[in-house]
């Protein structure tokens, strides 16, 4: 059994094109966040839809799985439009996928992340790894720039040939927290801890984290968004 909830705030930007979406099918059950890259009307309208697209893929056919065919239809709808598909709206993404009986199932395009608490008492555990700049500097051992963290190397409908699809498999017990980039990196600027906010219910969670996120921002703040999941 499992409860859940998300939170959204605006931020600084001009439109939310943070997206969640969840569907089940069969007892197998989707949790999707979706981070628009942009901010205008056709972006979030895009993630809005592409979220609830990726949850019954998933819910269907696996996390990865559910991923891999959202992420070819995209590719396939921005070669149509030829040199127009680089204007196209975009998203990074990550969807976990829970089933009666199995482990978690998370998979992943980007850098929106996943977390795992295990237990109120026990340390968040991050599952997920980023598909940005910063993280092929840090694998190179180089110091990354200032900036690198916001050049994506792996988004839905990415055309380069080596941009990567992420999956990972988490105990089927415990809590579960999916975050845009404008939910942790704040925090984790400031050196703050993202389970000092994950007290609480589900709700209270999600609400808690992304005002925290925003507080710590400053005048740039990114959009906010959190999805919370405990499983029993």
């Amino acid at each position: 059994m499992s409860t859940h909830s998300t939170a959204q705030l605006i931020g600084g930007r001009s439109h939310q094109c943070d997206a969640t979406a969840t569907y089940t099918h069969q007892g197998r059950r989707a949790y999707v966040l979706l981070d628009g890259i942009g901010s205008d009307d056709a972006v979030q309208a895009w993630t809005r839809t592409a979220a609830r697209r990726l949850a019954r893929a998933a819910a269907r056919n696996g996390a990865l799985e559910g991923l891999q065919q959202i992420h070819a239809a995209r590719v396939a709808e921005v070669a149509e439009e030829g040199w127009y598909g680089q204007y196209m709206p975009s998203a990074v993404a990550v969807v976990a996928v829970a089933e009666p009986g199995k482990p978690l199932h998370i998979a992943w395009c980007g850098d929106a992340r996943a977390y795992f608490l295990p237990a109120p008492t026990r340390p968040v555990r991050r599952l997920t790894t980023d598909h940005n700049m910063r993280q092929v500097l840090i694998d190179m051992e180089l110091e990354p720039e200032p900036y690198a963290r916001n050049r994506v190397t792996s988004y839905l409908g990415d055309t380069t040939p080596s941009a990567p699809l992420g999956s990972v498999m988490a105990p089927a017990s415990g809590r579960l927290v999916l975050a845009s980039d404008g939910a942790y990196e704040p925090l984790e600027d400031a050196e703050i801890a993202i389970s000092d906010y994950l007290t609480g219910g589900p709700q209270k969670a999600a609400r808690t984290l992304v005002e925290a996120a925003i507080a710590h921002s400053g005048e740039r703040a990114d959009n906010a968004t959190v999805l919370v999941a405990d499983f029993d």
